[in-house]
């Protein structure tokens, strides 16, 4: 009798500890590229007997604050810039994982051919957050159309114009929400990855381009911080790195053009 008391106390002590040990890897995302080439390294790790849970988020806020609030174990939207800044607002305590993908963004038009027929007064579309609204109004900068003040860099904001010749009005826009609003305005910031996913317009009839030289903009894996060694995590990014099956799905969720992006692993 003790001998089955004892059998049956290490079976529940085994299957108390069974689903926090197989529990799944969660991973937060945003629609498109991101999520799909997730999706496919999540299809490829459950062949190894990692279990992944791809949760998708709409906006570029949720994915940390589930990070933060242990919802997710990692998330795989944002470059460091952006992280850095986010971390600074909500007291975050997050580390970059591994790079992931540095993609193209730019300003799209689809009632004007180029930047050349922007109108006087016309209406500009760009992100609504410190970092990628930075961006956008350097790329604005660089093709003529405003000036900054010098030294703001990527954390200028419509605040920092200093000269608006065709006097054009901003609107700030939630940065997934970008892609929706560009018929109706006259030019838009815009990220490839989310046009795609709408199946809106075409991603690569950009009037401008970003470039992608500059890999601290790369969108990374990112966790909490101290918890970027655990093997669950190491294995399904090295996994994502290494997979064929991944680097296809990022192409083609670029609409198969290798303009748009660049597999920042695979970066000096």
């Amino acid at each position: 009798m003790v001998l089955k008391s004892l059998g049956l106390a290490a079976a529940l002590a085994l299957a108390t500890a069974l689903p926090s040990f197989a529990a799944p890897l969660k991973i937060g995302v945003v629609p498109g590229a991101y999520a799909d080439a997730v999706g496919v390294a999540a299809a490829e790790a459950k062949e190894q007997g990692l279990e992944v849970e791809v949760i998708e988020f709409s906006d570029w806020n949720t994915p940390n604050l589930a990070l933060d609030a242990k919802d997710i174990d990692l998330n795989f939207f944002q470059h460091q810039p952006f992280l850095e800044n986010v971390e600074a607002e909500k007291g975050f305590d997050f580390s970059v994982v591994a790079p992931g993908i540095l993609q193209n963004f730019g300003f799209f038009s689809l009632k004007h051919p180029s930047l050349q027929d922007i109108p006087e007064g016309g209406s500009v579309a760009i992100a609504n957050d410190p970092v990628n609204q930075g961006r956008g109004l350097l790329l604005l900068a660089k093709a003529g159309l405003i000036t900054l003040k010098d030294g703001v860099g990527f954390k200028g904001t419509v605040d920092d114009i200093t000269a608006n010749p065709k006097n054009l009005t901003f609107t700030e826009v939630e940065g997934p929400q970008l892609v929706h609003v560009t018929p109706d305005v006259d030019l838009a910031q815009g990220y490839p990855h989310f046009i795609v996913a709408s199946g809106a317009f075409d991603p690569t009839s950009g009037l401008i381009y970003s470039g992608v030289e500059d890999k601290i903009f790369n969108v990374s894996f990112v966790s909490r911080a101290g918890e970027e060694n655990d093997p669950k995590i190491q294995q399904f990014v090295n996994l994502f790195h290494s997979s064929q099956a991944v680097k296809d799905q990022i192409h083609t969720s670029f609409a198969g053009s290798d303009k748009l992006y660049v597999l920042a692993w695979l970066l000096p």
